[in-house]
């Protein structure tokens, strides 16, 4: 399994109480430690930003990457306010199977939904057809069918 990592509030830093941050280091390895994954896998870190500063020229780099791999699964670490953009994106690549997920809160936080959806999206990459999914919230979306509900804190069909 291929996972690429963008940066979001899952790898996020907070600072103070003025709630500043930065993106940090990916925290996919340190998930993977904590819960004993044995997965084969490997993490190419493609950039540390805040999804709302994801652009064309982004999505073109995550594109690519997931053409060009060897892998036929692949988990992306994102942000979640674009995150829904970027499957769309994505939706034409055959013959792989690719979920976006990502968390409301840092996976650095002791109560967090990061671990939550890492697993959940890992169980999708591993049984889901070719296609691209977002996998938030305990449920698999297939992209183009979900939206993120910012007043609810939560994803939704649509």
């Amino acid at each position: 399994m291929l996972i690429l990592t963008t940066g979001g509030t899952i790898d996020k830093i907070y600072f103070d109480a003025k709630s500043e941050y930065e993106i940090g280091e990916p925290t996919i390895t340190h998930i993977f430690q904590e819960v004993g994954a044995t997965l084969p896998h490997e993490i190419i870190s493609l950039m540390r930003k805040d999804s709302l500063e994801i652009n064309d020229e982004d999505r073109a780099l995550i594109r690519k990457n997931c053409v060009e791999c060897q892998a036929s699964q692949i988990l992306i670490t994102h942000g979640t306010d674009t995150m829904c953009e970027t499957a769309a994106a994505l939706q034409d690549i055959p013959g792989k199977t690719i979920v976006l997920t990502g968390a409301l809160a840092p996976a650095r936080f002791k109560i967090t939904d990061a671990v939550f959806n890492v697993g959940t999206a890992i169980g999708a990459a591993q049984s889901k057809p070719p296609g691209v999914y977002i996998a938030m919230n305990g449920q698999i979306f297939e992209a183009g069918t979900v939206r993120k509900n910012r007043e609810a804190g939560k994803f939704e069909r649509i």
